[in-house]
């Protein structure tokens, strides 16, 4: 700890991201990000603002649109909503900042509220959300999930500042149906409270509860074209809803930096978004790729939870987490492992390519027959 560091900077605890390691070339199954390039129309969108109109590139000395015009109305032709029911961000993180920061109290808030009801969360979940909670001084209670790791909508219904959970949720991947969804959105706006569904992984699997926004002006979604689109390294998300939600998140950003989304990035993911039939066959091999390696670790003995996400979470027979992911470390293979109690033995795999899938089935066979 410096002492330089305020009393904010010192009591944060923050999120750790997937390994990236670059000592040695590795089999990638840790991030969810996506195995498959972008769609073609993503580099041709990029390479002509890197061009510019002389191609010399002027565009970039400009500062790119605040309010990522072009780029809110590809994603709101996309999704079947009004562009000024779109925000944009870099990525869902920061998307998911902001809602934090202005949907839900801070304790600081408390002399105006009459007190600090905190925001619902699982206890297994996206591991950054008390992350943002502490950030923002925001207090928070972590839902347990069911023995299985599904999330029980009944649970939130209980007083607080707002819900927050992911549809598929990670690390698990199971999915809720939209309608136990919006009867507990209807809840909250009985109440005044936002419910914040966060789809970063919806392209996979499940059903998005976007038709039924215009009916609940309290539902906020948030998407990511991280993995659905191959757009990692981009950093785009969106939150979609009510306009007055996407107001107050419009009046975060520009407290903060109005210039959020750069140019290179609103133009590839515009690209992106308006190629839809290229991402829905992509998505739709790692769909299935998914069932076919969870069906494979079955018959050699894992605990495989049923997921709709771009990953698998995943028990090893006979050996510890711990040990398997570090036999498949040493064999060229990252998998993501979270160091929690009721967690602890389970594995996330990200899904790779088919020929990905094969090497890391055939090492885990290995790795179960030296035990």
């Amino acid at each position: 700890m410096s002492r330089y560091w305020n009393s904010r900077t010192k009591g944060l605890d923050p999120y750790v991201p997937g390994e990236q390691p670059r000592d040695r070339k590795f089999i990638k199954l840790n991030t969810n990000e996506n195995p498959y390039p972008p769609s073609p129309r993503v580099t041709e969108a990029v390479q002509k603002v890197l061009e510019g109109k002389n191609g010399a590139g002027e565009d970039l000395r400009l500062y790119p649109d605040p309010a990522c015009t072009e780029l809110r109305k590809a994603a709101a032709r996309n999704l079947g909503v009004k562009p000024t029911q779109v925000f944009a961000g870099n990525g869902s993180d920061e998307v998911l900042a902001f809602a934090f920061a202005a949907f839900f109290e801070s304790r600081s808030e408390t002399h105006t509220t009459g007190g600090c009801l905190p925001v619902l969360f699982p206890d297994i979940s996206y591991s950054f959300y008390p992350v943002y909670a502490r950030l923002w001084d925001i207090p928070f209670t972590e839902i347990p999930l069911t023995e299985g790791f599904v999330i029980d909508p009944d649970d939130y219904r209980r007083p607080s500042s707002g819900v927050i959970f992911p549809n598929p949720n990670a690390p698990a991947g199971r999915v809720l149906e939209s309608k136990v969804i919006l009867s507990l959105a209807s809840y909250l706006e009985a109440l005044g409270k936002v419910l914040i569904i966060d789809e970063a992984y919806i392209a996979f699997g499940g059903e998005s509860v976007l038709p039924a926004l215009n009916d609940h002006p309290n539902l906020l979604v948030i998407q990511t074209l991280s993995k659905s689109a191959s757009l990692a390294g981009l950093r785009v998300g969106f939150a979609i809803g009510c306009e007055d939600l996407i107001q107050g998140l419009c009046r975060i950003r520009d407290s903060f930096n109005s210039y959020p989304v750069d140019r290179l990035a609103q133009a590839g993911a515009a690209a992106a978004l308006n190629d839809a039939g290229y991402y829905a066959a992509i998505n739709s091999r790692i769909a299935a790729a998914r069932q076919r390696v969870s069906s494979e670790l079955k018959k050699i003995g894992f605990t495989v939870i049923p997921s709709y996400a771009n990953f698998i979470f995943a028990r090893p027979s006979r050996i510890s987490g711990t040990e398997f992911f570090l036999r498949l470390r040493d064999r060229g293979i990252l998998v993501r492992r979270f160091d929690r109690e009721r967690i602890a033995d389970y594995l996330r795999i990200s899904i790779g390519t088919d020929a990905e899938m094969d090497i890391f089935l055939e090492e885990c066979r290995n790795i179960l027959k030296e035990i």
